[in-house]
């Protein structure tokens, strides 16, 4: 019997861990693109799941962004199909008129039809293809919009989607891995090529930023990029942790956040407890930002008797009698 190819070893490993402390029932979900990642996990994934017991099903969304994408979907369902994938779906979305630049309306639209399909099939899990890289990418950006501990952290291995698992086996797998474990299993990868435009930011870093820092700093930069998110998403819970906890000893009993007990929280808790406080007044998440978590703790640390913090969504909070309390929007 030949040796499994290392490739295909790996990221057999990477899916059966990720599958492991799943509960019974429900099959698992592949989102697949048809790119080298995510056919790869796909491809893995059906052999590994039938073996623990759990059908494995795969989606995909198409975009309508580009020409042929709608018999690039209908390809990647038959594959599918043919590999013993059941349930499998593909999805239309339309992007336009979505809130943000084309890469997050893109993706907003993609992960909103992916939980209702995962929701639709009783799924236990909806798995993604992100890779090593990805996270190093995801981190570099992160770190060049000054975005903190939560884009320091990037993507987490395992997060909820409206209510659904949502698992990222191979942020320890290269992408290089996932093309040679292709090859081997004898896939052909579609390689999309809004991944190579430059007007994308993540684009200019995978093509010119991420290979500078290899050459500069050698191939481990991509596993220290990773293992940073992996410490600060750590270190994230610990302090999350403590922001929940806050958030119930600093409420007003007239409404609010009392003021003086924000004050003698550390900055770092503080900070968060601001912001659980704003999504929880109904502040869209993908739009609140530092500055605005800023313009509440100034209310908080730096008060001169000015006026209110804007929030997105229209929402304003105002300091008042000793705490913080928003004004319903007019």
């Amino acid at each position: 019997m030949p040796a499994l190819a290392p490739p295909v070893a790996a990221i057999r490993v990477a899916v059966r861990r990720a599958l492991a402390d799943l509960p019974p029932g429900g099959p698992v979900l592949v989102a697949c693109s048809g790119g080298a990642d995510s056919l790869a996990l796909a491809a893995t994934t059906a052999f590994v799941a039938p073996r623990l017991g759990r059908a494995a099903g795969l989606v995909t969304v198409d975009h309508g962004l580009q020409e042929g994408s709608a018999q690039r979907a209908a390809a990647v369902v038959a594959w599918a199909r043919e590999t013993g994938l059941a349930p499998v779906e593909s999805v239309r979305v339309d992007v336009a008129g979505r809130p943000g630049g084309p890469e997050a309306a893109a993706r907003e639209a993609r992960y909103r039809a992916l939980a209702d399909v995962a929701r639709r099939c009783g799924a236990a899990a909806l798995l993604t293809g992100h890779t090593r890289d990805d996270q190093a990418e995801t981190v570099l950006l992160a770190l060049a919009r000054g975005a903190g501990p939560r884009g320091l952290a990037g993507m987490p291995a395992r997060r909820d989607l409206d209510g659904v698992p949502l698992l990222r086996p191979l942020l320890e797998i290269g992408r290089e891995q996932t093309r040679t474990a292709c090859a081997v299993l004898g896939l052909s990868p579609w390689d999309d090529p809004h991944n190579a435009d430059p007007s994308y930011a993540r684009s200019r870093v995978r093509a010119d930023v991420l290979p500078a820092l290899v050459r500069a700093l050698g191939p481990g930069v991509l596993d220290n990029l990773a293992r940073t998110a992996r410490l600060v998403a750590a270190d994230n819970a610990v302090l999350d942790g403590l922001a929940v906890a806050a958030l119930a000893d600093v409420r007003h009993p007239e409404g609010g956040l009392s003021v003086r007990a924000l004050a003698a929280l550390s900055p770092a808790v503080r900070g968060r407890v601001l912001h659980a406080w704003a999504r929880e007044l109904g502040a869209p998440p993908t739009a609140l930002s530092h500055r605005h978590v800023t313009a509440l703790d100034t209310l908080v640390t730096g008060w001169r008797g000015q006026g209110a913090a804007h929030l997105p969504g229209g929402l304003r909070v105002v300091r008042r009698d000793g705490r913080l309390a928003s004004v319903v929007p007019r």
